[in-house]
């Protein structure tokens, strides 16, 4: 695999080696040395699957304190753009974002490290979407920012009258007023 920097220090984007041939294509999806070796020591704890039709945006989440997470994502089927936001206050990139298309075709992966929100939208008729998280979903510690946060810049590449939001992704704050963020100082990882 290789380890494409981002503009931000810290999120990444891994573009596996593909072998193709006349049957098809086989790729390593996941390799934990590798990971460790090339990225950090990560141990995922946790697979998760959506599937999601045009215009459906998601996030932009995180786990707040002891339960933050780092993921490692990627799309079967379709495209999305997905969207990594600093939220870690006194960084010097707090509030940017890194974007970046994913799709069935490409078999690129984005890793999104503890301290960023994080959040997807589906430009494809529809998306299957795959994370693996390095800690257990925990309810009580959900945060998120508002996906539309105008001192946020993102470009969805939606037209806002298609976008197709959950009901809890239509209140939540701006980054100005959310809460649980993280402390750039603080290493995430201990």
């Amino acid at each position: 695999m290789r380890i494409i920097e981002t503009d931000i220090p810290g999120p990444v984007i891994i573009e596996p080696r593909v072998i193709g041939d006349d049957r098809g294509y086989f790729f390593e999806s996941w390799n934990q040395r590798d990971l460790d070796s090339q990225l950090m020591p990560l141990r995922f704890v946790q697979d998760n699957e959506s599937r999601s039709s045009y215009g459906v945006v998601r996030g932009l989440h995180f786990q707040k304190g002891e339960f933050c997470q780092s993921k490692l994502v990627r799309v079967v089927s379709g495209r999305v753009l997905d969207v990594a936001v600093d939220i870690r206050r006194g960084s010097p990139t707090f509030g940017k974002h890194v974007a970046v298309e994913l799709s069935g075709e490409n078999h690129l992966q984005f890793f999104v490290p503890r301290g960023f929100a994080h959040g997807f939208a589906v430009l494809s008729e529809y998306a299957v979407f795959q994370y693996k998280c390095d800690r257990l979903y925990a309810p009580a510690s959900e945060g998120a920012v508002a996906w539309n946060d105008p001192a946020l810049g993102i470009d969805w590449r939606i037209p806002a009258d298609k976008v197709i939001l959950s009901e809890k992704d239509r209140h939540h704050p701006l980054l100005a007023d959310a809460e649980g963020l993280f402390d750039y100082n603080e290493n995430l990882y201990l």
